[in-house]
């Protein structure tokens, strides 16, 4: 046996940094995972949001009916159901709480981070995905997004999934094999999203498509498509439910595609319009900290790619703004519609830090440090932002975290400044990823103070141990999503309809239209409970209805027909 060769010192040191190196990744998106799924289960899940969604995927776990929707026990179709499965998947692996019910969104959120990373290193280099990584996981409003319980974050992940599919098939050099496999894997994304939240699962990639082959003068993208096996994955997977459940429930079909995307898409129905530049100032502070790179990164995006015949950063760019303005240009404006256009800026902004000069990057580090002053000077003066039903001292226990949150900010941005100044590019992009990472769950931790008005967590812990399984609870002209959830059971509706007139119309026994049909019910039970506004429970009790108050808050009283018994508590 030869003898062991001595290396010398300089090729030691080189193979223990090439493995450091080689290690240094994994161990970033471990601390990376840590960070991101630690503080699911802490906060309360707040209203309405996060209380509807867990609330549908509770009824299907309990009910054991995955294929119709059911909100406070009314028929609900707004969307399809591939969130609640996996929010009630969690519920039933990990049990019903606040991290099962978030799981799913931070999982996306994750997930999109890690696809952005591995199709920017396919695109454009080992140190493309590094950078595009870092922005990805560090956006703003990809953070939040995570760590809040809604269906937006599932959709943008379908379609990242479908985008970063769609471009590695299209890559000059992809072999027949790849450009087939990627593009049927776009194709089974795309059924996700559209199981997600309907037909703009389709819309996004269609058009960004369409528009992008006419800007270009060419078809060649379409002849990579695989159109019999593509579109026959994507009715595999997304058509069944759609069938089954429109044969279980005559009208689904009109309401689901008529009502909820034509009619919320082009009239003022939804209720939730806003100016064509709604979009703007939430592009601008969900970018942060890059905000300040989107104008380099629009010329960078339209700049042809020398040597490539297809341009996937112009793709890019068609994508991130027909997302744009298909929103803008929508009568129904939501603050998450334009989530799923942030990881194709992420994929844009990687390829461009990639080849920009770190020194001259220390300009962008403003933004995020304005951002953190910001927060910072925001904190002591919560309490003047008090309204009727949002008190001064509940705004300012809000304080310590939206403090906590600028340090980090501002933090990260002071030593991303140091970094780019002394030519360390990615250090500074990777500190600035990590301090809003942090800063935007320490402003989220803070906000879980106002949970004690936006969540019924705490009536739920006031009322379960003074409930009975048979106990009726109603809920009196008003509405708190997150209440059936903390409860584990429905509330009789009263004098509310909002998003319950469809479920309401099929089943009208399952609530009660006025106050006094509730007033004379209420008086004919021995035992009860009931939700109401204040205003509501000062005019009942003036008029003599047996109420016992068992809590009260700035937004809502909650009464017991009979007083408690303090032995059964």
């Amino acid at each position: 046996m030869p003898p062991a060769v001595a290396c010398s010192s300089r090729s030691c040191e080189s193979a223990r940094n090439g493995r450091r190196h080689a290690w240094a990744p994994w161990v970033g998106w471990l601390v990376l995972a840590a960070a991101w799924f630690a503080p699911l289960g802490h906060r309360a899940l707040v209203n309405p949001d996060e209380g509807r969604y867990a609330t549908i995927a509770l009824e299907m776990l309990r009910s054991g009916d995955w294929i119709t929707p059911h909100l406070n026990g009314f028929v609900y179709f707004e969307k399809p159901p591939f969130g609640y499965w996996m929010s009630a998947v969690a519920m039933g692996l990990f049990g019903v709480g606040e991290f099962a019910a978030r799981l799913w969104p931070a999982a996306s959120g994750f997930a999109s981070a890690v696809i952005v990373a591995f199709t920017a290193r396919r695109l454009w280099g080992e140190p493309t995905g590094f950078f595009a990584a870092a922005v990805a996981a560090g956006s703003a409003w990809i953070v939040a997004n995570a760590h809040f319980l809604s269906l937006d974050m599932g959709l943008a992940f379908f379609l990242t999934l479908a985008l970063c599919a769609f471009l590695l098939a299209q890559r000059d050099e992809a072999s027949p094999l790849e450009q087939r496999r990627w593009m049927l894997v776009a194709w089974t994304a795309t059924a996700g999203a559209t199981l997600t939240k309907g037909l703009v699962g389709l819309l996004i990639p269609g058009a960004a498509l369409v528009l992008y082959c006419a800007w270009m003068r060419t078809v060649q993208p379409l002849r990579r498509l695989q159109y019999a096996a593509g579109p026959a994955i994507l009715l595999a997977i997304a058509a069944p439910w759609f069938v089954v459940v429109s044969l279980r429930n005559p009208g689904f079909a009109d309401f689901f595609f008529v009502h909820e995307h034509f009619q919320r898409y082009l009239t003022d129905e939804a209720r939730r319009t806003g100016p064509a530049w709604y979009f703007v100032p939430l592009l601008l502070a969900g970018f942060l900290p890059w905000s300040t790179m989107l104008p380099s990164l629009a010329r960078f995006g339209a700049a042809r790619e020398s040597g490539r015949a297809f341009q996937p950063r112009r793709f890019l760019l068609v994508y991130a703004a027909f997302v744009f303005a298909f929103f803008s240009a929508s009568r129904s404006k939501l603050p998450s519609y334009i989530l799923p256009m942030f990881p194709a800026l992420a994929l844009l902004a990687g390829a461009w830090l990639a080849q920009a000069d770190p020194r001259r990057l220390r300009m962008h580090v403003a933004a995020p440090a304005v951002a953190g002053v910001a927060l910072m000077a925001l904190a002591p003066l919560m309490g003047r932002f008090a309204t009727h039903d949002t008190p001064a001292e509940v705004l300012e226990a809000m304080a310590p975290g939206i403090a906590a949150g600028g340090a980090l900010v501002l933090g990260a941005a002071t030593f991303a400044h140091r970094a780019f100044g002394q030519g360390q590019a990615l250090a500074g992009v990777v500190v600035l990823a990590a301090g809003t990472v942090l800063g935007t769950l320490a402003v989220l931790d803070g906000h879980d103070e106002h949970a004690s008005i936006k969540s019924s967590r705490e009536v739920a812990a006031v009322l379960q141990p003074r409930l009975s399984a048979a106990t009726p609870v109603f809920s009196v002209s008003m509405y708190d999503q997150t209440l059936p959830f903390y409860l584990d059971r429905s509330v009789t509706l009263v004098a509310w309809t909002d998003e319950f007139a469809f479920g309401q119309r099929r089943d009208p026994g399952r609530w009660i239209p006025t106050v006094d049909e509730f007033a004379l019910r209420w008086r004919a039970l021995d035992d009860a409970a009931a939700m109401m506004k204040s205003d509501v429970w000062s005019s009942l009790s003036a008029s003599g209805l047996p109420m016992h108050v068992v809590y009260r808050d700035a937004r809502r009283v909650v009464v017991l027909r009979h007083a408690p018994d303090p032995s059964a508590l």
